[in-house]
């Protein structure tokens, strides 16, 4: 009976294995068309803003959205490399895209959002309502 599925000896992992697969990064290259970028949320007095690291893309790889409170960030990328020479061709496919959600607060002003892209970190801007344009809580008595 034959199997796709090959069973490494725990205690003599196969160091020359290893060692390409590290160099090469086999199988980390079907792992990484498809990630999570890290991201930092922080607040000041007039906004919260958001930085997503995507070193690798550039400013038309991304799509930033909100539609119903909830913001959407997501990227992709696609890139091609072909080297020829006289003896061999060699040709490279590489991409990846993610994407991440945020639920925003009411007091977010939806039509200042802005975002840039500089050094592989999306940055997009929030900024708050002023507090005076908050709807104030209304209480309802319970009779």
């Amino acid at each position: 009976m034959s199997t796709l599925v090959k069973k490494t000896n725990e205690f003599f992992p196969s160091f020359i294995g290893n060692v390409f697969d590290d160099m090469w990064n086999f199988d980390r290259l079907e792992k990484t068309s498809s990630f999570l970028p890290a991201v930092n949320i922080s607040e000041t007095d007039k906004s919260f803003n958001l930085e997503v690291s995507a070193p690798g893309f550039k400013k038309d790889d991304f799509k930033v959205s909100v539609e119903e409170n909830v913001l959407s960030v997501s990227g992709e990328y696609k890139s091609e490399n072909e080297e020829k020479n006289k003896n061999y061709t060699r040709k490279e496919f590489r991409s990846g895209s993610f994407k991440r959600q945020f639920t925003l607060p009411d007091s977010i002003n939806l039509d200042e959002i802005n975002a840039t892209y500089n050094d592989g970190i999306l940055k997009v801007e929030l900024p708050k309502v002023d507090a005076a344009k908050l709807k104030p809580i209304k209480e309802v008595r319970v009779s």
